[in-house]
């Protein structure tokens, strides 16, 4: 019988670019990010949502830059803010530029509606004057005219086509500080484009299926569309679209790369759905864990289990597990049994333990 390799990902060996002081691209972690959606002019708000997206990990910020004024309190926003800001610009090329001169550390522009040929040239020249990146946004609801006329409706050939015209113009004029997303609201035509522009250049992509919709269903379609793409070795920058809180994004995005085993940012909960068999109540069991470990951004595992049907290899597999036990909780601790919970808060005592793992943890790393 052949099987298929099935636990480590290959990556695609991409060119490498920098936005900011984060490296995209070659052999660098896949980076997670989101958008702000407060309104940019009003700089307390954002700065404020970035710092709670930097919290929970983001490793970029996109901010949406419409109008001069928001150029203008881009300038203000970078100042006091850590993370790489990437500008979001639509229809009028002179905000990008001005976004560059603002401090923007990459320029998102989407070919179908920036412009001239000639309008592109000098967003990039405004790049490459203030060392700025750039990612072609290629998306399926706003491709250019004519090849919508060529095709006759969006398709991943429109797309791909898309890009590699405006991929030509940046290199023509001697720039390849930029990354690709090819993105759509269907993941099929999402997943499609993404493979067809993959095959056709080895400049670093940004993943996402756009307009995912709300926090389940667009964390199911992101998680379908990406995680098929991540899992084939496509993909160096991720971002999850949802019509929920910004952090969601991030929270969810990194969920989806710990899932693949491509990259690991606290304290991963490996727990049972449940059943008669349970011993606690896992499901409120897990909810309070998960809120009370958000701290912890050491990478490690914990399994909490209701019963000793699967409890017992699960924690062999992890740092730390629960078993859970009519007259006590067995308490893993390196895959051995450690010790027996049977007084105590459950929640407060694997608290305790994850956080006494993250000392060990980052002792060895010193």
């Amino acid at each position: 019988m052949s099987v298929r390799p099935w636990r480590d990902i290959q990556r695609k060996k991409t060119k490498k670019i920098q936005v900011g002081n984060v490296d995209i691209g070659g052999d660098s972690p896949i980076s997670v990010q989101s958008m702000t959606n407060t309104l940019t002019t009003d700089i307390k708000a954002t700065i404020k949502q970035i710092k709670e997206l930097e919290d929970v990990g983001a490793d970029l910020v996109r901010v949406s830059c419409p109008d001069e004024e928001s150029t203008t309190a881009l300038k203000s926003i970078i100042k006091e803010v850590k993370l790489p800001i990437i500008a979001d610009i639509h229809f009028h090329y002179k905000r990008a530029i001005e976004a560059a001169q603002s401090g923007a550390a990459c320029l998102r522009i989407n070919p179908g509606n920036i412009g001239s040929a000639e309008k592109v040239k000098e967003v990039i020249k405004a790049a490459k004057d203030n060392s700025c990146s750039i990612r072609i946004g290629v998306n399926a609801g706003s491709l250019e005219k004519d090849l919508l006329e060529k095709y006759g409706e969006p398709c991943p050939e429109a797309m791909v086509e898309s890009a590699m015209k405006h991929i030509q113009i940046l290199e023509d004029n001697d720039f390849f500080n930029f990354k690709i997303s090819c993105k759509a609201s269907d993941v099929f035509l999402a997943v499609s484009a993404y493979y067809g522009i993959s095959d056709t250049c080895d400049y670093p992509l940004h993943l996402g299926i756009t307009e995912a919709g709300g926090l389940m269903p667009g964390t199911i379609k992101s998680s379908i569309g990406m995680g098929s793409l991540l899992w084939a070795g496509i993909g160096d920058t991720i971002r999850v679209s949802l019509s929920a809180d910004p952090v969601e994004e991030i929270k969810v995005g990194f969920n989806i790369l710990k899932s693949l085993n491509l990259r690991h940012r606290g304290v991963n909960v490996i727990s049972c759905p449940s059943c008669a068999r349970q011993n606690f109540n896992v499901i409120e069991s897990v909810e309070k864990l998960e809120k009370r470990l958000e701290h912890i951004t050491t990478p490690m595992t914990l399994s909490v289990i209701g019963c000793v049907v699967n409890g017992p290899g699960e924690a062999r597999e992890t740092n730390l597990g629960l078993t859970g036990g009519k007259s006590g909780h067995q308490i893993y601790i390196n895959g051995e049994k450690h010790h027996v919970l049977r007084d105590g808060d459950m929640i407060d005592h694997l608290v305790d333990l994850c956080e006494k793992k993250q000392k060990e943890l980052l002792n060895k790393k010193v």
